[in-house]
């Protein structure tokens, strides 16, 4: 008897587990894979269940959260969450992160609660510049990060908006965006990482990778998923207008346009992918089989969920024009590849009764919801949906983030310009005006924070750019007392600096209805260069801090100013970082993403533009641009050496190095980024002037030498050939390091590629 015992223990033990596993669904069991776990929902689920986990709202329809996060829910919320959800945009947005947190767990609960298989919802947000929410820490925008050309910095910045957004209960971002952007008159540029493709590529994967923790921290509740966009062109929108067309030839676009998605994909494994509101070359992109399937799911692997941008699948019959009626739309969206819906009520809201016509539909809507739940166990929302509030605050504005805002501001801004060592300033006794339009509320305090005491300053922002109208702006056209003012207290000072450019006003997303944010001019706006010009003849040094969201074609500015400091759109220590440099306790670092053009009238202009496009200039204007893509100074000279080829001589597959010696010739420490560009002398078709290919952001002491050393391979030297295959064509390739595209060391090397 005694010996049945352990058997008989055993047994019932054996017994006991088989109930529990055939009480416990497979999409609850851990120990599964997800793919398992999604295929046992998705057989669970009703087709209403499966196409609410296709849409998203936004949670200005109804979720609320007082100052505590206490929830208020409407009825219209309640009732889109009755069969469950994709997800809701930006629940908590204006809450501090504590609240915010607060709320999006009793959200999360009651959704979690009411509906039939308990399935948790995504809550995603956006992240121009750190997470788009009150009470987190503001970095500078893309455009900006992107020139630090430093993409540890930029991984280092993504790193804690995908840590602070997870920590108020975000779950995904619309971020970042992998357009590759050209045309200044574009309001949206500064979301993006500028024109060139290379850069924009290194920055897009070291966003991604910072946001979603190297992925590994996905499940474990410590970052968020991101959502690369526009998938693809929608930044070289005609005429630099939202909702334009986009015309790309097919070369362009593989070569061009869509490496950073690619990267995003294949190399930092992003978990979606945002659709543009465009058109591509006539097929308008969200009912594009062959971008959304063929290339991005069959040709790169893409696992994750594609979404709409807001409202465009609707669109497609309204707006684009090219489906008949709403249901035409909806389908058409569904049978391309397009998994999620964004903000629509006409579209993918319709397909429950599609489907009582057309059965057919059902394996498209499984694919799409099953991509959104498989985003949904990565991120661990299966088995534990909610945020320890307790380590909100302590998690969010850490000093630690707040420093690395001020190092990437640091990182960022260019030193265009700097006639006879105007900067930086002595901490002395002196007078200095700050003036201008972009001057803040703060910027005085900033200024004499670090200039000390002996330092008087005079203060006044003169007269704001725009009425401030958030739809349509309208230019301040009463102006004249404010530059008569300007001008005589710019007389009282020593030194003027004058903070010019642009602002949140007057480079923007124009949205779809009525809201405009796109320029037909790249001049800077109202009466700035009539106020430089002004100052500038009173006979005092003149420094300008530019600031601003696109490029500007600043000719009087360049011209009058004895230096400018280009800050692009910086973090919310604008201020403290560009007093640290104009009163040199930091030194600039940064270079510049775009290439600045002298008038409209060059665009299309970027520094890899093919060579034939240099052949003429334009009457009665010095042709090439004002500054060239990759441009900046530093308050010391870098010597660059003679450049040193392992072999003249590339045999495909293998490599060859280049070597250099940069010398810092100042006496301070100073940062310098190092570029490497690569220019094909013969092309069986037309080939960019040049090409950015690699870069080192290097630290060197005063006096200090340093090898730098590329890798040059063959992958380097693809492109798309005349036949329309991507490879290597063997012949002749120019090296050029330097300081910036336009100033460098060159040597060359011959590609043999073995039949």
């Amino acid at each position: 008897m005694n010996r049945l015992r352990p058997f008989m223990l055993l047994l019932g033990l054996s017994l006991i587990g088989s109930l529990v596993c055939a009480q416990t669904p497979a999409y609850r069991d851990t120990a599964r894979s997800v793919d398992e776990r999604v295929a046992d929902l998705l057989g669970r689920m009703t087709p209403e269940e499966k196409v609410a986990q296709m849409r998203i709202f936004h949670a200005n329809r109804g979720v609320e959260g007082d100052e505590a996060g206490k929830m208020t829910l409407s009825e219209d919320v309640k009732q889109r969450l009755q069969h469950g959800i994709a997800g809701i945009k930006n629940p908590g947005e204006h809450l501090d992160p504590v609240a915010a947190a607060t709320l999006n767990n009793s959200l999360q609960r009651y959704i979690i609660e009411n509906n039939r298989l308990g399935i948790p919802a995504l809550f995603v947000t956006e992240s121009y510049n750190g997470v788009d929410a009150a009470g987190s820490t503001v970095f500078g925008r893309p455009i900006a990060s992107a020139a630090s050309f430093n993409p540890d910095l930029v991984h280092r910045q993504w790193d804690v908006v995908g840590r602070e957004a997870r920590l108020r209960g975000m779950h995904m971002c619309h971020s970042p965006e992998a357009d590759v952007v050209r045309d200044p008159r574009f309001g949206r540029m500064s979301e993006a990482f500028g024109e060139d493709t290379y850069l924009t590529t290194r920055m897009v994967v070291a966003a991604i990778t910072g946001v979603q923790g190297d992925y590994a921290g996905l499940g474990n509740k410590t970052h968020i998923g991101a959502v690369a966009k526009h998938f693809a062109g929608y930044g070289q929108v005609l005429g630099g207008t939202n909702f334009a067309a986009i015309e790309i030839s097919e070369r362009t676009l593989i070569d061009e346009i869509f490496p950073p998605f690619r990267a995003a994909v294949q190399e930092a494994r992003t978990l979606g992918i945002m659709a543009s509101h465009g058109d591509l070359n006539g097929v308008a992109s969200h009912a594009n089989p062959w971008l959304l399937t063929e290339v991005l799911r069959e040709q790169w692997g893409f696992e994750g969920y594609t979404v709409s941008d807001a409202n465009d699948i609707g669109r497609l019959h309204y707006f684009m024009k090219v489906a008949e009626t709403p249901e035409d739309a909806a389908r058409m969206a569904l049978e391309a590849g397009m998994d999620v819906d964004l903000y629509a009520d006409d579209a993918y809201a319709l397909l429950p009764a599609m489907l009582e016509a057309d059965s057919g539909l059902m394996a498209h809507i499984d694919r799409a919801a099953g991509h959104v739940l498989r985003t949904k166990f990565i991120l661990g929302l299966f088995d534990d949906p909610y945020i320890d509030v307790a380590e909100t605050a302590a998690g969010v504005r850490t000093e630690a983030a707040l420093d690395l805002a001020r190092e990437s501001d640091l990182e960022s801004i260019i030193l265009l310009k700097n006639t006879a060592g105007t900067l930086p300033l002595s901490q002395g006794d002196q007078t200095v005006a700050l003036l201008g339009p972009l001057v803040g509320e703060d910027t005085e305090n900033a200024f004499r924070a670090v200039a000390g005491e002996y330092t008087n300053f005079i203060t006044d922002r003169g007269f704001a750019l725009t009425d401030g109208a958030s739809a349509v702006p309208v230019l301040n056209a009463d102006t004249d007392a404010d530059l008569d003012r300007l001008e005589s207290l710019a007389g009282e000072a020593d030194v003027v600096i004058l903070f010019l450019g642009g602002d949140e006003y007057t480079a923007k997303e124009g949205f779809f209805n009525g809201a405009l944010g796109d320029r037909a001019t790249i001049e800077p706006v109202g009466p700035q260069d009539e106020l430089i010009s002004r100052v500038k003849a009173l006979g005092k040094p003149v420094v300008v801090c530019l600031l601003h969201r696109r490029t500007l074609s600043i000719n009087v500015i360049s011209e009058q100013a004895d230096a400018i400091l280009d800050g692009w759109d910086l973090s919310e220590f604008r201020d403290e970082s560009l007093a640290r440099i104009v009163f040199g306790e930091a030194v600039p670092a940064g270079k510049s993403p775009v290439t600045v053009p002298r008038s409209i009238g060059q665009l299309p202009f970027h520094y890899s533009g093919k060579e034939i496009n240099n052949k003429k200039g334009y009457l009665f204007m010095e042709n090439g641009p004002l500054y060239p893509f990759g441009h900046g100074l530093s308050y010391v000279d870098f010597d660059y050496g003679e450049l040193r080829l392992s072999d003249s001589t590339l045999v495909a597959p293998d490599s060859i190095t280049v070597s250099v010696e940069v010398t810092n010739t100042g006496t301070r420490p100073a940062k310098e980024v190092v570029q490497l560009y690569l220019k094909d002398m013969i092309g069986s078709v037309t080939r960019p002037d040049v090409e950015l290919r690699g870069f080192q952001k290097i630290l060197l002491g005063a006096g200090e030498r340093r090898t730098v050393t590329f890798t040059i391979t063959p992958a380097m030297l693809e492109f798309t050939r005349l036949d329309m295959e991507r490879g290597l064509e063997a012949g002749v390739y120019e090296l050029r390091i330097g300081t910036s595209s336009a100033d460098y060391r060159s040597a060359r090397f011959r590609l043999t590629v073995p039949r």
